[in-house]
């Protein structure tokens, strides 16, 4: 399969979010023009994104809004459950500790992890802190599929590195830096600055 672009996945997961929306109202089927309507898109757009991933609805009929909404529940990996780990509970840390949303989509939480001897031990949300020091022992029993990296951006290199090591392939980055991993592994860094700016560019060009 060709590389899919960010930004036709992420159009993909709304996609998704508004056919379950449809399924819960009864609705049974949906044209290209409303689910693009919906994600502020274009109809030619919504076609295209999901033609990377085959033939889907018919001319004149739409799409049958539970097939369309199965099918990209497959395409974006929810079929299944995955394991995550949270490293770094300080405030970020705790929030998505504590965020129910993961566990609705089939992402739960298996850990949470920390260098600072302050916070180890302490409880989250049902979860007791632990060192970092053990990550490495407790990836070999349990193999978490992603690691969530919430740690100071001075810090957040050298646990990425141990993270790779244990095997672990996918990261999502919340400290303020660009992280180097090998090309085996696939990151995404929020940067909640550029998300303000994107507002601020918003508002400032209404």
């Amino acid at each position: 399969m060709k590389r899919i672009a960010d930004s036709a996945v992420r159009r993909l997961s709304l996609y998704l979010r508004f056919l379950e929306e449809f399924e819960s109202r009864g609705l049974t089927t949906i044209s290209s023009d409303e689910l693009a309507a919906r994600g502020r898109t274009t109809s030619s757009q919504v076609r295209k994104d999901l033609s990377f991933f085959g033939s889907f609805g018919k001319r004149g009929l739409g799409y049958s809004v539970a097939e369309l909404a199965a099918r990209l529940r497959q395409i974006l990996g929810l079929e299944r459950e995955w394991q995550v780990i949270i490293i770094g509970a300080g405030k970020i840390g705790e929030a998505l500790a504590q965020y129910r949303g993961f566990s609705q989509r089939g992402f739960r939480i298996a850990a949470v992890y920390d260098s600072d001897p302050a916070k180890i031990g302490r409880r989250i949300d049902g979860f007791v802190v632990r060192s970092i020091d053990t990550l490495r022992a407790d990836q070999a029993k349990r193999s978490a599929d992603i690691a969530i990296i919430t740690v100071p951006a001075e810090a957040a290199q050298r646990v990425v590195t141990l993270v790779v090591q244990t095997g672990i392939r996918a990261i999502m980055n919340f400290a303020p830096i660009q992280l180097q991993v090998p090309d085996n592994v696939a990151i995404k860094t929020v940067n909640m600055a550029m998300e303000l700016e994107g507002l601020s560019f918003a508002l400032s060009n209404r």
